[in-house]
């Protein structure tokens, strides 16, 4: 690739982006900062596989669990670890090295699994949503609509839907040639790759609107109306058992939707604010892809009866040594 003279800063390119080698932001270690942070690093990527495929393998070997609840948190473990994979061993590997540079078609990969993540947790957490509010609300109905054939709908509703916003999204970026190399993020991004470009990129912010108004707010409309159904549901049932555990089950449903939903939102927004505290936007960035596959399994865990029940059946058949 033929590079011309600096303008403002800037390296100008002539050809296409494919060979090219970009610079994520620095992470700002210190010298004796790199040996801790790669182990609490990997510590903490070891935990988010860990956790979501206990939850992933305990939904598949216990019958009880094969329920539209349970199937359908099956796909988040899957999404989760998605994303963590997206980022963790880039990052791990950049701590090793002290090397931020990364390839163009490698930050293309990161950016779209980036968003195939949380995209999908946005999707696969609306479909349970939806899951609660039938069971909860119209439990005559619910074995009818939430049927076996209705939920593989829903399941490749929802992969399908994911895949042709974000191939979408990405074939809008890979069509230009890129004049900077300086991802603004501690990870690569459309927003953050389309930084790069210097051409007109009007087509991909009109989308980008679209994409943060229909996947944020679309969501988010559907839990407001579920939940004040659901809550509506419970405070006229007699029933305290069961309002207590309807209660419980949302309110955990809750917390992790709006882990992701306040983080994603803000970091998006963030991007398009030109005085936004590039700090701020980073660690928010970074939250995303930490906070929700590493509470995720945890939450759910803990917080439901019948999978902590299972888990911990689990482990004990598998881990705990056979008694002669």
């Amino acid at each position: 690739m033929r590079q011309q003279p600096k303008e403002d800063g800037v390296i100008m390119y002539s050809n296409a982006s494919a060979g090219e080698f970009l610079t994520l932001a620095p992470l700002g270690l210190s010298a004796t900062d790199i040996y801790p942070a790669f182990v609490f690093g990997a510590l903490t990527y070891f935990i988010i596989v860990f956790c979501n495929m206990l939850v992933l393998t305990t939904i598949a070997v216990s019958k009880k669990l094969h329920k539209p609840m349970f199937i359908l948190l099956f796909n988040l473990p899957i999404s989760d670890m998605l994303g963590a994979t997206a980022f963790f061993p880039q990052l791990l590997l950049s701590i090793a090295t002290q090397n931020r540079v990364i390839s163009y078609p490698a930050c293309i990969t990161q950016g779209f699994l980036v968003h195939f993540y949380g995209t999908g947790n946005l999707l696969i957490l609306t479909a349970m949503a939806y899951d609660r509010y039938t069971a909860i609300c119209c439990p005559l109905r619910y074995n009818t609509i939430m049927s076996q054939n209705n939920l593989i709908r829903i399941i490749i509703a929802i992969w399908i839907i994911n895949v042709v916003i974000i191939v979408t999204l990405f074939v809008l970026v890979v069509r230009f040639k890129v004049c900077r190399t300086n991802i603004v993020d501690l990870y690569c991004n459309n927003p953050s790759l389309l930084k790069l470009v210097c051409e007109d990129t009007r087509l991909n912010n009109y989308y980008g609107i679209v994409f943060i108004f229909v996947l944020q707010g679309g969501p988010l409309l559907i839990l407001i109306y579920t939940y004040a159904q659901i809550l509506r549901t419970c405070v006229m049932t007699n029933h305290t058992d069961a309002r207590r555990k309807a209660i419980q089950t949302c309110g955990t449903h809750l917390v992790v939707f709006l882990i992701l939903q306040i983080n994603t939102t803000f970091t998006l927004i963030a991007h398009r604010i030109e005085g936004a505290s590039p700090f701020i936007r980073r660690a928010l960035g970074v939250s995303i892809l930490i906070f929700p596959p590493l509470l995720d399994p945890i939450i759910y865990g803990l917080k439901t009866a019948e999978l902590k029940q299972s888990m911990l059946l689990y482990l004990k058949r598998n881990l705990c040594p056979i008694k002669l």
